[in-house]
Parts: structure tokens; C-alpha cells; sequence
């Protein structure tokens, strides 16, 4: 067995690997640490509070902070921090940019995705009645209070829907979703991660609410990339699209996107923050976000997605020759089709040839130091992404699991 020294130094040299440097040269030394004037380092926050920072290579998870913010999406948010503004005007004119951006009819900041599934649902409740708003989710008399969702389609995030109140009336067929559609029916709920799960799929799902009038609204929080799905579910018909702004697009984590038609976003706003009577006021969204929000789509519709799509299956593919000779071990790179389509390095343990689990080799991998995290651990093996990984922990990575799985091996 390679002993951790060996493994430092075989990693220590690695090549450049389609751009991104593959070493661990980004972690100083204590060495380093006393070359450097004490009154030019950085006041090491983390360090004081005895909170470990985390090597991602699992994604864009909310547990570990999701995304980091880049340069220019850093350079927005400090500079508004130090003006006031109208928030209600900051609100309209973020707003419309984005629209005009992605294509379609309104837009607005939330505080993440799952905001944007209270406030469009109490929106839908409501329409812009202040006495309706003032009463969800405690008094629904008058407002009509179910909405349907496939079985299927049912995930955790359903809670920011029911908070408003609502019943969720569950169907498993297109005949019982029809046949569910009465005079009480408020809205239709869809995930775009489940859209494969259900009998009813996504353009008939808009078709069936065309032919009832009643509002769609499809969860697609994680569904970038692609980024087509940016403006892919308002050109289908939906008629409300939530989005995570701190994944993908890499704006605060905080934040996140509602879309959809001009008058359910202006009633959903109606629900949200500033008012202080509503079901929305502790879903505030700051200036500093909203500028930032809007940077981050300006510029992840500018970048090159598939360079970046390039740069991420070359990293995949040299980490999958890394962990090839290793017996009992199966590397697969593959590109999943929901949700977060990117490469993705799949990582099997043949039965009987490791000690550990997936589960105790990925908590050997968060204990460790450094702390590495890897994705979807599971009995027999876990998964490896690079599209949130900073490019010069790459070879850190490396060594970490190959490290990890070689103490594993029977």
C-alpha cells in the first residue's frame, strides 16, 4: 500500500490537464505561512471559528455552500454595498433585465429556489388582493387551495408550497390528474428532475393546463445546466419556473430566480418582501444580491459552455485514469441526464473487494485533511464532479480518494 508521503510526491508534479492545473501547490506550507509579512495576510475567518473548509468535488450542493461566487459577481456585491436604494425600484429594474436576458414576460429575485415556490404559489392565491395576502397561510376562504402534483413529482422542496397553506392533491395517471381538476384547483406542480418519473410529461403537463386554464409552474432549481433551460421551460408553455441562483449560474447562494407570466411574478412580488404582512417578509433578498444575481446571468449566458463543457470531461477523464489500475474498482465517466447534466465520473466497488463502504469512504474523505467531499455516496461506491471544484485541487482530489479507496481495498 502507497503510504500518504509516497502519494504527496507522486502528486506533487502533475501536468497540466486540458488548462487547469492538477496539483496540490495551492495549499501553503507553515513553511510558506512564515515568509509572509503577518500584517498582509488575511484575517483567516474560518480558521477562527474552527469551521473546516471543504475540497468539492460532489457539486453544487446547498449543505456545502453550493457555488462560488467569481470575480466579477464578487466585484457587484461589494460595490453596492455601500449606497442605498429603493428596494421595491431595485426589485423592478433587476427584474426586467433579467427578463429581457432569458426571454420571457417577468422576472424576479427570490432568496433560492424554494422562496420562488412560496411566493409563486401564494401569487397564485392571491393576485394582487392585500386582504388574501394578509391571511395565508392561516384562512383560505374565498382563495381557491389545492394543487396537484404526480406522485412521482413529490420531493422535500414540496413543503415551500404547502406552507401556503394548500393541499396537495397527489395523482398518479393523466386520467386522475384530469379527472382532479375542480373549481378549487389553484395550480399545477412539476419537477423537472422527475420529469421522466411521471406518466404525464412535460408539454402535455403545459397542455392540460392551457385546456383548464390553470397556472403550471415547473421546480427547476437544479435543472441548469443546460442552460437552455434558462429560457427551454418558458418557450414550452409553463407558466412559472423557479431556479437556483447559487448553483450554476453561480450567483449568491442565496438568491435564486422565479420567471414566468407578467402577472403571477407581479402578484408573487405582491407576497414578498418589503411589506411586513406578508407570508413572504423573511424571504428578503438584499441590494448587494440582487446586483449580483444579475451579473452572474449576464455572465453565464456570455461564457463558453461547452469549453467549459470540455475543460470538466477532460478532468473526469484524467481522474478516471488515475483510479483504473486499482482492483476491484470500476471508473465510469458518464453525463447524467437529470438533473445537472455534467460529466460525472462514476466510481463501483466490485462485491468483496473493499473493507468500507461508499458511506465510510466518503466520511473518511469530509474527516480528512484536507476535507474532501464526493457525491452520491452509496453501499457500493459514490461519484465524482469537477464543475465546482476550484481546477488546482484537482490533483488533491486525486490523491485523497485514491488514498482513501487503497486503505478500503481487501
Amino acid at each position: 500500500m502507497l503510504s500518504r508521503r509516497k502519494l504527496l510526491k507522486r502528486f506533487s508534479g502533475l501536468p497540466l490537464v486540458g488548462g487547469f492545473i492538477a496539483g496540490s501547490s495551492s495549499i501553503p506550507s507553515r513553511a510558506d505561512d512564515q515568509e509572509v509579512d503577518e500584517k498582509k495576510v488575511p484575517r483567516d475567518y474560518f480558521a477562527e471559528l474552527g469551521v473546516k473548509p471543504i475540497i468539492n468535488a460532489a457539486g453544487a450542493y446547498t449543505t456545502m455552500t453550493a457555488s462560488l461566487m467569481p470575480e466579477e459577481v464578487l466585484d457587484a456585491y461589494r460595490q453596492t454595498a455601500g449606497e442605498y436604494v429603493s428596494l421595491n425600484g431595485l426589485h423592478d429594474a433587476v427584474g426586467q433585465k433579467i427578463a429581457e436576458m432569458v426571454g420571457c414576460e417577468a422576472a424576479m429575485i427570490t432568496a433560492g429556489a424554494a422562496s420562488a415556490m412560496t411566493l409563486a404559489t401564494a401569487g397564485v392565491l392571491t393576485g394582487l388582493d392585500e386582504g388574501k395576502a394578509k391571511r395565508i397561510p392561516v384562512d383560505l376562504h374565498g382563495m381557491k387551495n389545492e394543487v396537484i402534483v404526480q406522485k412521482s413529482h413529490i420531493v422535500g422542496y414540496t413543503h415551500a408550497i404547502i406552507n401556503c397553506g394548500v393541499k396537495l392533491v397527489v395523482v398518479e395517471s393523466e386520467r386522475e390528474l384530469i379527472k382532479a381538476i375542480n373549481r378549487k384547483t389553484a395550480m399545477l406542480y412539476f419537477t423537472d428532475e422527475h420529469n421522466l418519473d411521471g406518466e404525464v410529461q412535460y408539454e402535455r403537463f403545459v397542455k392540460i393546463g392551457k385546456e383548464h386554464e390553470i397556472p403550471t409552474f415547473i421546480d427547476a432549481a437544479a435543472g441548469i445546466p443546460p442552460r437552455e433551460n434558462l429560457w427551454r421551460f418558458t418557450k414550452m408553455g409553463f407558466d412559472l419556473i423557479a431556479i437556483s441562483g447559487g448553483k450554476a449560474i453561480r450567483g449568491p447562494q442565496s438568491a435564486g430566480l422565479l420567471m414566468g407570466r407578467k402577472d403571477l411574478i407581479a402578484a408573487a412580488r405582491f407576497n414578498g418582501p418589503p411589506s411586513s404582512d406578508r407570508i413572504g417578509r423573511g424571504m428578503k433578498v438584499n441590494k448587494e444580491e440582487m446586483v449580483a444575481m444579475w451579473i452572474a446571468v449576464e455572465r453565464f449566458l456570455k461564457i463558453d459552455y461547452e469549453k467549459e463543457y470540455e475543460g470538466w470531461k477532460m478532468q473526469i477523464d484524467w481522474l478516471k485514469s488515475q483510479f483504473d489500475p486499482i482492483d476491484g474498482l470500476k471508473a465510469e465517466s458518464i453525463i447524467p441526464q437529470s438533473p445537472n447534466t455534467v460529466p460525472t465520473l462514476v466510481l463501483t466497488f466490485e462485491n468483496g473487494a473493499f473493507s468500507k463502504t461508499g458511506f465510510e469512504v466518503n466520511k473518511a474523505l469530509i474527516d480528512g485533511d484536507p476535507s474532501v467531499a464526493v457525491a452520491r455516496p452509496r453501499e457500493d461506491g459514490f461519484n465524482i464532479t469537477t464543475w465546482m471544484l476550484q481546477p488546482e485541487r484537482l490533483g488533491t482530489v486525486a490523491m485523497r480518494v485514491k488514498e482513501e479507496l487503497l486503505k478500503a481495498r481487501v
